[in-house]
């Protein structure tokens, strides 16, 4: 019986779409054999829309892997309107408890598993070491192998034990980079010995725990391939993941259209390099139609023409089908952890990771600055802080002031406290300038960092270690209490 090149080509394509319903071209390919999809923000309205959309997906396909990136913190896409109930893995880091990482895990797989979604693209488990990096940041568990490692293995046991997939990303390691991918190519200048103790731990872990998936990033090491980004290159995903570190589930690559690779190939081109590579599913973040069918003709294409071997093709497609007939087999525990209600978890971490300098109690309702500073492309654009509106269900006359990039600082007023909400304030010189000349008019003000902490600045300051509704929460308590 011939082996029908399409069906396996669609197999390992996960394609993003507009809309929260399903879209007709989503819903034939889908019964033409699509193996999986990535849900976005843009997808997700309420918990019934979400969970009868991903029902229309199953019945065109029940075999599908439905993914979604659902880190917590502030990368989520299920509770981008209010911010996510978790603080995300800075959080979890500096609060260094196992089990409340464990059990976030737990609870994120059980908000993934009431809507039937297969697969996280979760956690990142790159090793934050440079603290200018634009993309990791408060996504890392924290700046050392140790720690991420255990960590690691603690949320991927809590998500999987949920019945949900974990995907550990970004491979080999997204951590010490001064570049988003999603704008231009990294280079990751480290020796192979400093990959071995830095970056590559965590990996060695999420494979230990049977992590169902691995993301590789769009990163360029030379000390493991001089001229292959890692989504490209045979030596770094087989030569070190597969053969090295012993991974055998489902590697997925970062969205294609990212223009660390889409700048150097097109889209079909990225598609097949991936798969000779070692990869086994193609995500594309927004596509449409005629994209989808551009990328399966360029992969049928590739193994007609001898370029991609079939037998690669067929194992790919292998290990996509092996990720859902996994997730099929998890039925049970996806039914016992919806009973398995955990609603004070994100609120713990986030108190747990506050770091004060300074004390203060306020009485009265403050102006909030919120210093706006672009966030990665991998956070969704809506997402918000949340400490004004956790300030005003305390002191309901919180009034809010929003500085964007480059802004001038407002004026501020004598006559109430003031709170400057900033992310990453040691990443811009600007957002530095602004905190000086605050604390320069108004020595009391009081600073609240949602990333990476820099030297405190003003009266007061406070670091959450994450951008999220319990993170503004905890905070917000802190404050006024």
């Amino acid at each position: 019986m011939p082996v029908d090149l399409y069906r396996l080509a669609l197999t390992v394509l996960q394609p993003g779409f507009e809309g929260t319903n399903l879209p007709e071209w989503v819903r034939d390919a889908l019964s033409e054999g699509l193996g999986g999809a990535v849900l976005f923000a843009r997808n997700i309205d309420t918990p019934e829309q979400t969970a009868r959309l991903v029902a229309d997906m199953r019945a065109a396909n029940p075999a599908v892997v439905v993914a979604v990136d659902e880190e917590g913190g502030v990368v989520t896409r299920f509770e981008v309107r209010e911010g996510s109930s978790f603080p995300g893995n800075r959080a979890l880091g500096v609060a260094d408890d196992l089990k409340l990482t464990e059990r976030t895990g737990r609870q994120i797989g059980r908000l993934l598993a009431a809507a039937d979604v297969t697969l996280d693209y979760a956690p990142a488990v790159d090793v934050n070491a440079n603290p200018a990096n634009p993309v990791i940041g408060i996504r890392s568990f924290g700046p050392t192998a140790d720690l991420v490692s255990r960590h690691t293995t603690a949320w991927i046991a809590g998500l999987q034990g949920a019945g949900v997939a974990a995907c550990a990303k970004h491979f080999p390691g997204h951590g010490d980079t001064a570049t988003d991918s999603h704008l231009a190519l990294p280079t990751v200048h480290a020796s192979r010995e400093v990959f071995d103790e830095r970056d590559l731990p965590p990996f060695r872990a999420a494979v230990r725990a049977g992590v169902k998936a691995i993301m590789c990033g769009h990163l360029l090491v030379p000390a493991l391939d001089p001229e292959l980004p890692a989504t490209l290159s045979r030596a770094v995903l087989t030569g070190l993941l597969r053969e090295e570190l012993g991974f055998d589930g489902m590697l997925v690559t970062d969205a294609i259209e990212m223009k660390a690779v889409a700048a150097l190939y097109s889209p079909g081109e990225i598609a097949v390099r991936a798969l000779n590579a070692g990869v086994d599913a193609i995500c594309v973040g927004i596509t449409d139609e005629a994209g989808l069918a551009e990328l399966r003709d360029a992969i049928v294409a590739a193994v007609r023409s001898g370029e991609l071997p079939e037998e690669r093709l067929a194992e790919a497609a292998t290990r996509v089908l092996a990720v859902a007939a996994w997730y099929g087999a998890q039925a049970a525990l996806r039914e016992e952890v919806r009973a398995d209600v955990d609603e004070t978890i994100g609120l713990e971490v986030a108190r747990a990771a506050l770091t004060p300098h300074g004390e203060v109690t306020l009485s009265a309702a403050p102006l909030v600055v919120e210093v706006n500073t672009r966030l990665s492309q991998a956070v969704d654009p809506a997402t918000p802080s949340g400490l004004t509106s956790a300030l005003t269900a305390r002191l309901p006359d919180t009034a809010r002031v929003r500085m964007t990039d480059g802004g001038e600082l407002p004026d501020l007023p004598a006559d109430r406290p003031v709170v400057l909400v900033v992310h990453d304030a040691g990443r811009h010189p600007w957002v530095r300038r602004a905190l000086a000349e605050a604390e320069r008019r108004r020595p009391d003000v009081i600073v609240v960092e949602t990333g990476i902490p820099d030297t405190p600045a003003g009266g007061v300051y406070l670091a959450t270690h994450g951008m999220s509704r319990a993170s503004a929460t905890a905070a917000a308590e802190w404050l006024t209490s």
